[in-house]
């Protein structure tokens, strides 16, 4: 994919935009889709790389990074969320979420 392209699936993702990882959670299936997620931290992971070095994100994208990390392990951590087993692979996932927030605070204003 081209940066264009990533930046635009970055978007979708943090709007929750049909066939993501977010809707799915919060939408009518209520399910963690593990090629979604997938595609979402791969996509904060490409984000976070890209960026690594800019003083300054975009609003969307520092609200973004810091709300995916939040929602998801609050959602998710409900007792009657089916959450995916194993038990460790859920811990990694809400870690690597964490990992990609803290990573992108490394631009520390928004614009």
């Amino acid at each position: 994919m081209h940066e264009e392209e990533l930046l635009d699936q970055l978007r979708r993702e943090f709007a929750a935009a049909e066939g993501t990882f977010l809707l799915n959670l919060r939408g009518d299936r209520i399910e963690w889709d593990r090629p979604a997620f997938s595609r979402l931290e791969k996509t904060m992971r490409w984000a976070c790389q890209r960026f690594r070095e800019h003083d300054q994100l975009d609003r969307w994208m520092a609200d973004g990074f810091y709300e995916v990390s939040r929602f998801v392990r609050n959602w998710t951590s409900r007792p009657n969320f089916p959450r995916p087993g194993p038990e460790q692979y859920y811990n990694d996932c809400i870690e690597r979420l964490d990992t990609s927030r803290t990573g992108s605070s490394a631009a520390t204003t928004a614009t």
